[in-house]
């Protein structure tokens, strides 16, 4: 594989194969997750994205999805791919480290966005001339993810909705608190999160769940915790949370079920009062960073403190935000699908 990859730079030198167009000249500098200084090219006619971490739901809900010529493959987001059915079937040239080089060249994007998580594969396809953008994915904080969506307003020439979409969080946030800073401390619920596929995960307090936690009024359990990752029965026993969230998953072993089909943990307060839940999903996971992610934590303050959350109806700002940002119109019967209780999902 190493010999292919050196044959094929040395070709590009010799034929000339990098972008050079004259739409290919940098037109703007814009910051990127890691603080670099990125070249923007004049015109993006073609989009490449070498990660998950809702970074194609990023691209389309900024006017990108039409240029997009290559991604990881979307199709586990049902909802996604109904409001986006033109990227369905866009190409895969793998993902983080493991991206296959000869169709990136292929497909000659005008830009690439890349995850945070894989330098050393990022730095690769940078050294092939292409302008790379690093996303954050799920190293992002609120304040990190709302400056990368302006940052991708810019690249993408929709600055206007880029504000909107802020704007939009920021006075959500501003409601959530407004509806739950009267609770003291010792009446806060504490929670349990894990996103993982391992089922006893957790995360700790310098971490993106943490703040998801926090912003919907909840303590993190793991908060003290030195390290994020796994965990034993027995600390969850001691920690015995007030309520549950797992990931949505179809896997038994790795959901809520995991948690209350476990007899060793029927006597933790979440499990007994049943209160275990699983994250919602739209056009991505809800309790991750993406645009949607602010459903979310609308959702999980809901789930905490529904009699002061009541003002704010679910339902109602989910069919907002999916028309305003999305252009898109979604049904009752969606709108309960991104749920794991259906019936439930409208009354919140």
């Amino acid at each position: 594989m190493k010999i292919v990859y050196i044959i094929l730079l040395i070709n590009l030198f010799l034929i000339g194969a990098y972008p050079k167009d004259t739409d290919n000249k940098c037109e703007k500098i814009v910051k990127d997750y890691l603080n670099k200084e990125i070249c923007i090219p004049k015109k993006i006619n073609k989009i490449a994205i070498t990660c998950y971490g809702g970074a194609s739901q990023e691209i389309a809900l900024f006017m990108g999805g039409d240029k997009i010529v290559a991604q990881p493959s979307v199709s586990r987001f049902k909802e996604f791919v109904k409001v986006y059915p033109n990227l369905k079937d866009v190409p895969s040239i793998g993902s983080f480290s493991d991206v296959n080089i000869e169709a990136l060249m292929d497909v000659n994007p005008s830009i690439v966005f890349v995850g945070a998580t894989s330098y050393q594969m990022n730095n690769r396809i940078s050294q092939m001339g292409f302008p790379v953008y690093t996303l954050g994915i799920g190293k992002h904080s609120i304040d990190s993810l709302l400056e990368e969506f302006l940052h991708l307003g810019k690249i993408l020439n929709v600055e206007p909705k880029a504000k909107e979409l802020v704007s939009y969080w920021k006075q959500t946030l501003l409601a959530i608190n407004n509806n739950l800073k009267d609770i003291p401390e010792n009446r806060q619920k504490r929670v349990y999160y894990t996103t993982k596929k391992r089922k006893y995960s957790s995360q700790w307090k310098k971490s993106w769940v943490d703040e998801f936690i926090n912003l919907a009024g909840g303590i993190n359990v793991a908060a003290k915790t030195a390290i994020e990752g796994e965990r034993s029965i027995e600390t969850l026993i001691l920690w015995d949370p007030d309520v549950i969230v797992t990931i949505r998953s179809p896997f038994k072993n790795q959901n809520a079920t995991a948690f209350r089909d476990n007899p060793a943990l029927q006597n933790i307060k979440a499990i007994r009062e049943k209160q275990v839940y699983e994250g919602p999903v739209g056009t991505f996971w809800w309790d991750r960073p993406s645009p949607e992610s602010i459903l979310g934590i609308v959702w999980l303050a809901k789930i905490l403190y529904p009699t002061q959350m009541e003002n704010i109806n679910l339902k109602k700002e989910t069919k907002n935000f999916f028309l305003k940002f999305y252009n898109y119109k979604v049904s009752d019967e969606e709108y309960m699908s991104f749920f794991e209780n259906k019936k439930a999902s409208l009354s919140l």
